[in-house]
């Protein structure tokens, strides 16, 4: 399993009522909901973000509350995967709950540019950056949380088997 796109990269702390304010929690649909991604930070991702893009942030990335409606709204957005330093511990489990790809890289976060192309093997880990032809290792999932995000998330995996 791949994904390649363009990159919006975000620092350090971007925390859930930021990837999606509270404001719009009370949205039940999720492509409404996902209009409101990451406004509070980057008003033009909304309009810029393509299928299969790339979000790349540094450390901390998903803290504050729990809510599952974070990396939901990145998803349906179109982002394919997410790369970080670190991730909060919540927002990773809730990320593989809904089918959406994250991968730890620390060196990965630091060098990648905003605008950058980049490509990632999700079965080794590794993350290829098109745009300065540099190479990184990041974590990749093991055999299980795969299956889970090959299923578009927990719900359906278990469905399904």
């Amino acid at each position: 399993m791949q994904a390649k796109g363009n990159v919006f990269k975000y620092g350090d702390n971007v925390d859930t009522d930021v990837i999606i304010p509270a404001r719009y929690l009370a949205i039940a649909d999720p492509k409404e909901l996902a209009e409101h991604c990451m406004e509070d930070i980057d008003k033009e991702f909304i309009q810029k973000v393509q299928p299969g893009d790339i979000m790349v942030a540094n450390k901390n990335f998903g803290c504050g509350s729990s809510r599952e409606h974070a990396p939901l709204v990145i998803k349906v957005s179109g982002i394919s995967c997410v790369i970080a330093e670190t991730f909060a511990r919540i927002f990773y489990r809730n990320a593989i709950n809904i089918g959406l790809p994250i991968i730890e890289c620390p060196q990965a976060a630091q060098d990648i540019k905003d605008g950058d192309q980049v490509e990632v093997d999700f079965d080794s880990g590794k993350i290829r950056n098109l745009t300065t032809q540099k190479e990184y290792q990041g974590q990749a999932f093991p055999e299980f949380m795969q299956r889970i995000i090959k299923a578009e998330g927990l719900i359906n995996y278990i469905n399904e088997n």
